[in-house]
Order: C-alpha cells, then structure tokens, then sequence
C-alpha cells in the first residue's frame, strides 16, 4: 500500500512522510515537538491506530509513529518480518533519523516490538508503555497451529487478495473488531476496512504472524530495567488482561494498571483515560 493510495481523510496525513532508510521505504506520522516518543502500533493496525491519542500527546512531546514493514502505508523492501528483524530495521531507522526516543510507546505486538528495541538500542528509552501488550504466545494447540496456518497462507500467492476481498467489507471488520472486545466509531470502522480490504497489507500481517516469536524476549524480562508499564484492558477478547499483570510482576521495574470496560483496542475507544495513566509516568521518568 504505496503512500500516494492513502485516502485523502486518513488520520494524520498532513503530517505523514516518507523515510527511505534500508530495506525498507517507511510511512511515518511526525507530529508535535518536545521529547521523541515512538509509538508502534500492533499487528494488522498502521500508525492511524495512534489518531486519538495522539493529539493529547503532541502539546509535550514529538509523535514519530511508523506504519511497520508490510502494513499500512510502509513498504517492505525485504520479507523481514520476525521480532528482532523488525526491531533491528526500526533501530537503524531511529539512528537515521536521529531520533534516540525517550519514551517508546507500544499497542500488542508493538508492545513487543518496544521492549526488544529497549534491549538493543545503543541508548535505552527512560520509559516504555504497553497497551494490552501482546507478550504471551498463542497457547495450546493453537501455540504452533495458528503461526503454521500463516506460514501457509503467506507462501500462496493467491490468499492475500481472497483474504482482503473476504474480510476487508463492513460487516466483517465491525465484527472482527467487536471480538477483540472493542467498540469503535464508525470512522475507525471505516479505516480497519480500509486496511483489511487492501491485500499488500493483509500478506505483511499474515507474513509477520508467521516469523513472530517471542520465547526468548518472555526469558528476558527479567532483564529488561527499563521503567515499563503496562496497560491492560479488563474485556480485552485478544490479550487476555492476565498475560500483562504477569510479564510486569517478571520485570524489575514493571507496572500493571487494568483499565475496566474496554477492550483490546482501548486507546482508540478511550484515549483520554489511558491518557491519564500514562502521562504522570511519562513525566515522571523524563524528569532531569
């Protein structure tokens, strides 16, 4: 999905530019001045996830918020897809750019994401913030079938557009949505649709699901003494609440909030509540 196909009312597109920085050509929303917080969004989603907190975040600090390779408006230069792939190509996009965030913000798997990139950047982020972090893997049967099945479909050329021409209409999308627990507008609706119904998006979604592990960042937690804290939605249908409150009791320096009433998508739904969680940590943490 090239840059010049965004529609013309998506969220954040007067403020969106095109980054070439190997391998990949990066669709990045950069808004706002002050400290650089890097918000990731989570899989299947692009920067357009961030649309409603972002303007209570840009008044103090800069939003850099890429669409990851292969999803949105980012293009994938390599098949680069897995956990540490993706957080080596974000690093060389940080130091690029010159960015070196403070604050690395991250929904599901860019939860994920923010945490291995905690690990490697050559200067650590003060703070990380998950939202209904996708920290467990699928458990169960479900644990090595379910990663199998989009190993499978990525390496069929023809099911990415079958995919996005099944589930990229309306009343699909509104009820995948309503099964992570979530009840968006009907804008957000709208541009889930978008995304769903576009097959370049729909294969870098299925190929990331395919690569993603995260055994070894779970064994590293304890590791990780980085300030994070972690969001959970209490009706969350995709990342049970559950998954969250355990990675933060692993880590030296975690912290769990449970937010009540939303689901797995609670920073679209209620951006001002998680607002109010996050900015007192933030500001907390960047104090000299």
């Amino acid at each position: 999905m090239d840059l010049d196909r965004m529609p013309l009312d998506w969220p954040g597109r007067a403020s969106m530019r095109r980054i070439d920085c190997a391998p990949h050509q990066w669709c990045v929303l950069d808004q706002g001045s002050g400290p650089v917080v890097l918000m990731l969004h989570g899989a299947g989603g692009s920067s357009h996830s961030w649309r409603n907190l972002v303007p209570l975040l840009a008044p103090r600090f800069r939003i850099v918020a890429p669409d990851l390779p292969g999803q949105g408006f980012t293009k994938a230069g390599q098949r680069r897809f897995s956990l540490d792939a993706m957080a080596e190509d974000m690093a060389r996009l940080c130091a690029a750019e010159d960015w070196g965030p403070p604050v690395i913000i991250g929904h599901s798997a860019g939860a994920a994401l923010a945490l291995r990139l905690a690990q490697i950047l050559p200067r650590p982020p003060r703070a990380v913030v998950g939202i209904n972090a996708a920290l467990g893997n699928f458990e169960g049967t479900a644990g090595w079938l379910f990663p199998l099945i989009a190993k499978m479909l990525t390496l069929n050329p023809f099911i990415p557009p079958i995919a996005a021409r099944l589930f990229g209409v309306e009343n699909r999308v509104r009820s995948l949505i309503g099964s992570t627990g979530s009840d968006l507008d009907e804008e957000g609706l709208r541009q889930y649709t978008t995304l769903i119904g576009d097959h370049v998006h729909v294969d870098g979604t299925l190929a990331m699901m395919s690569q993603w592990r995260l055994d070894e960042l779970q064994r590293q937690l304890p590791a990780i003494d980085v300030p994070t804290l972690l969001i959970a939605a209490a009706r969350d249908g995709t990342v049970p609440a559950r998954i969250s409150r355990e990675a933060a009791a692993r880590m030296p320096l975690g912290t769990y909030v449970e937010m009540p009433g939303l689901g797995h998508l609670a920073h679209e739904e209620d951006a001002a509540g998680v607002a109010a969680i996050l900015l007192p940590f933030l500001e907390a943490h960047l104090r000299d």
